[in-house]
């Protein structure tokens, strides 16, 4: 353990699995007490926090819907009740469906964007006041290069996604003499389990190292490593910034 993160809390939304659960276990293995969340498996998160307890640190397993402000207030309470401070906010937690533009449903849209991007403006609405008294906090948004690259029946997803990066400018240039830092992270084409992949068009199907330049997908735990950048000192001096993990891929 590099301890880095000693004494520090950290929220990761959307933690059961993938980039998620390995941002977790990053975080603890650098000492940070860890608050693991998802939406409805109660047994996912448990099991990720039970992990999080191996590697010498506390964890608290918190199910609750992002997509829902009371159920975010809820949780940040919870923690704040546990911990007595949040530090660090991941906020991860996403759907991305596949739909041609024309066929999105007002309440589909309405969905996409709480859970992507109202979600991560009620998260930190809900920590930042922790993160003022104690004059440090760190604020990582990830979106995703198909926001960049522009992705057919994704325009909706993109959309709240491109949403993170204006809201991580703002924090970073608002609260950056608090010593609070806000980044956007963007991954590339990740080997990750899918809960749901009837949303993908039959035309796009799954990510692949199509295109990639370094010729494979990129692996959870690289990402969990560029948080860690991110929120650790190695990273003090970047602020506002979108961070591009994705194996040298380009854009339009």
């Amino acid at each position: 353990m590099a301890d880095r993160l000693k004494g520090k809390v950290a929220v990761v939304t959307g933690s059961g699995r993938n980039i998620g659960r390995a941002t977790v276990l990053k975080l603890a293995e650098e000492g940070a007490n860890v608050v693991v969340n998802a939406r409805s498996n109660k047994e996912e998160a448990e099991a990720v926090a039970r992990e999080a307890r191996e590697l010498g640190v506390d964890a608290l397993a918190i199910i609750a819907d992002v997509g829902d402000r009371e159920q975010i207030d809820r949780m940040m309470s919870q923690a704040l009740d546990h911990f007595g401070q949040i530090d660090i906010l991941i906020s991860n937690a996403a759907i991305r469906p596949h739909k041609p533009f024309n066929d999105v449903t007002q309440d589909e849209w309405e969905r996409v964007r709480s859970v992507v991007l109202d979600g991560a403006v009620y998260c930190t609405h809900a920590v930042i006041p922790s993160m003022l008294r104690n004059q440090f906090g760190r604020l990582v948004f990830l979106a995703g290069d198909g926001a960049w690259n522009g992705s057919p029946e994704r325009a909706h997803v993109s959309a709240a996604k491109m949403g993170l990066v204006g809201f991580a400018r703002g924090l970073a240039s608002e609260f950056g003499p608090q010593n609070i830092r806000a980044n956007v992270l963007a991954p590339g084409s990740i080997d990750t389990s899918r809960a749901n992949p009837q949303w993908y068009s039959q035309s796009g199907g799954p990510p692949t190292a199509a295109g990639i330049p370094l010729g494979r997908q990129g692996h959870v735990n690289e990402i969990a490593s560029a948080i860690v950048f991110l929120v650790t000192d190695d990273g003090g001096y970047v602020t506002g910034q979108t961070l591009h993990v994705n194996g040298g891929s380009a854009y339009f």
